[in-house]
């Protein structure tokens, strides 16, 4: 009945507010056309109905043992009703009420990416038939129709069809995207021409759409360090400011100088200034293409200093393709290994050189061909699959095959221009030298030159491609230091090492290969695209992969967290300034400056400071 009767009075907070500013406006009119009944009467009536939602939150903290705001304030109210201050208890159940409807309307406002996230979500769909149905009775393989100007309702693959899907509420980014038989499509999407016939893989909050939602309310509900210092200093605080109460009030026997305290010690912008800009700051980096997951991210990405880089799919697009070939005896027999064993990879290098080889040419009938599988992958070196060894130069040295001369030379001029390299050997024998480039991010370069002057002392290449390749683009793109011919655990020791010197590190990778980096650095970073991986491995998602993205993130978590430390210097302090004056105005040792009503209003106004200061996050963006 209790939290019945609590909810009704919450959902009129603003009725109760304005009715509590109505009586008070109509009490000084009185007072002014000499109604001086009239006014008595309208200040007690506005006191009773703002004291109801302050005292039935603080009685409901009692419950559970907690001495919360609303405990001060409702002692100070009762206090002044008792004493007959009438004006100052219906000034502060105003004020208080006023400054809990801004608050909630500033954190409604700064949690507008979330609810236009919401929006989008797709709540109706299209089966083959054309027959419309509600989003929750889409099951999993059900073939979905998409026309033009439709959302796509689930995460599947396009079985039929053709058409440009506009992505944006997925990565960000605002350039469509072609889509054809075989690729993907995004929950959330909109088809902007064409149609398509979608089979679902993934529905409803387990679509990448719907993690990304997930993601970042958890994020905006997740606290900051500054947050639960501030939950920790509140269960000191209050108790501490009864205490002086009291001993105010057997030193000074003014009974409304100790109600008074009770009242202008209330931390109200203390309470509000971290989670503000904790929210303001997650909001912004949503509606900029950057999901950070919570403030305790926040707080630790502001401290890196050293960032590692992953190379392929990170500091390159990740649209490989083979631009040299070397063949020392390749024949169809061997290019239909190859390719066989090509297919069970979904590495970026595999697939590039699936589409160098013209596959229209082999003829598989060869059962033994036919029946290839891949015995051993080897992570970070390649793969095995009988007596086909397809990897790096590593690889082929463990499995001790030799390469001539000629073929060591032919091998280092290629990763000098800066290409990849794969080796294909048969029979213990090198068979050809894919060179496969990839371009670089054009914004790479610089980015990491602005991350720089934000505050990264050092950027390293970790790679498991050759020492030659990564040289050279580590110094096309200004990188301090390249480690290369790594294993993924290789990565994890490197960071750690790193870590163990007091570095603040942050990884930056493709989510999938480095999943054990994301995991241990300081600060994972994922350059996902919205993939499963990246969402759940990274404390920070780039959903365009975009380096311009990152400098945006590191700026922001900086300016977050200078922010939330404003807010909370400045609440500390109006409380410190209140509370001296008014004790030291109360002994006589100065003048008495502070009152009920002043100290309420400079209260208030420390309040609306922190909000609109919090409020300076939500359009900030950096280039």
């Amino acid at each position: 009945m209790m939290l019945k009767f609590q909810k009704i009075i919450e959902g009129h907070a603003g009725g109760i507010m304005v009715l509590c500013g109505t009586l008070i406006a109509s009490g000084f009119f009185g007072q002014l056309m000499g109604w001086k009944n009239l006014r008595g009467s309208t200040m007690f009536i506005a006191s009773l109905i703002g004291f109801i939602p302050v005292v039935l939150h603080a009685f409901q903290a009692v419950r559970v043992r907690q001495l919360s705001i609303e405990v001060l304030v409702s002692l100070a109210v009762l206090g002044a009703l008792a004493i007959g201050e009438y004006e100052e208890s219906a000034m502060v159940t105003f004020l208080f009420a006023l400054g809990g409807f801004l608050e909630k309307k500033t954190l409604e406002k700064t949690r507008a990416s979330i609810k236009s996230l919401t929006q989008m979500a797709p709540t109706v769909a299209l089966q083959a038939s054309g027959k419309e149905v509600e989003i929750e009775e889409v099951e999993l393989g059900m073939v979905l129709l998409v026309k033009t100007g439709a959302q796509v309702p689930v995460d599947g693959a396009v079985t039929d069809g053709k058409g440009f899907v506009n992505e944006a509420s997925i990565t960000g980014e605002s350039k469509h995207v072609k889509k054809a038989i075989g690729d993907k499509v995004f929950a959330g999407s909109i088809l902007e021409d064409g149609t398509l016939y979608v089979s679902a893989q993934k529905i409803g909050e387990e679509t990448t759409f719907g993690k990304i939602i997930e993601l970042v309310e958890e994020a905006q509900d997740a606290k900051s360090p500054a947050e639960k210092f501030i939950d920790r200093f509140a269960k000191f605080y209050t108790p501490f400011v009864l205490l002086l109460s009291l001993i105010l009030l057997f030193w000074s026997q003014d009974l409304k100088l100790a109600i008074t305290l009770l009242v202008l010690g209330c931390p109200g912008a203390l309470v509000i200034g971290a989670p503000v800009s904790n929210v303001a700051a997650i909001g912004n980096g949503a509606k900029n293409g950057v999901l950070i997951k919570g403030g305790e991210v926040m707080n630790t990405f502001h401290q890196v200093d050293t960032l590692l880089l992953d190379k392929t799919g990170t500091l390159t697009k990740g649209n490989t393709q083979v631009v040299a070939v070397k063949d020392y005896g390749a024949t169809k027999a061997l290019l239909r290994r190859v390719v066989l064993a090509e297919r069970q990879s979904d590495h970026p290098l595999a697939k590039a050189i699936l589409k160098a080889i013209d596959q229209t040419t082999l003829a598989f009938t060869d059962q033994a061909v036919s029946n290839l599988t891949v015995s051993k992958v080897i992570k970070g070196q390649g793969l095995i699959a009988q007596e086909l060894v397809i990897g790096n130069e590593k690889l082929l040295t463990e499995q001790k095959i030799l390469l001539t001369e000629e073929q060591k030379k032919d091998l280092l001029r290629l990763q000098a221009q800066g290409a990849s390299t794969v080796l294909v050997a048969f029979e213990g024998v090198l068979k050809i030298i894919y060179a496969i480039a990839d371009e670089l991010r054009p914004e790479a370069k610089p980015a990491l030159r602005q991350l720089k002057k934000l505050g990264i002392s050092q950027i390293m290449m970790l790679t498991g491609d050759n020492e030659e390749t990564a040289k050279a683009i580590a110094a096309q793109l200004e990188i301090d230091k390249v480690q290369a011919g790594l294993l993924p655990e290789q990565k994890v020791e490197v960071l750690q090492e790193l870590q163990k010197q007091g570095k603040r590190v942050a990884f930056i990778g493709d989510g999938i290969n480095d999943a054990p980096s994301l995991a241990q650095a300081d600060i994972g970073i994922a350059m996902g695209s919205g993939t499963d991986v990246a969402i759940e491995t990274s404390d920070v998602v780039l959903m365009t992969s975009s380096f311009s993205e990152l400098v945006h993130a590191y700026a922001l978590s900086k300016k977050a967290v200078v922010n939330m430390r404003e807010n909370i210097a400045a609440a500390i302090g109006v409380v410190l300034f209140l509370l001296m004056g008014l004790v030291l105005g109360g002994t006589g040792l100065i003048g008495q400056f502070v009152t009920m009503s002043t100290g309420m209003f400079v209260h208030e106004g420390s309040i609306l400071a922190v909000i609109f200061n919090a409020m300076r996050l939500i359009p900030f963006h950096k280039k």
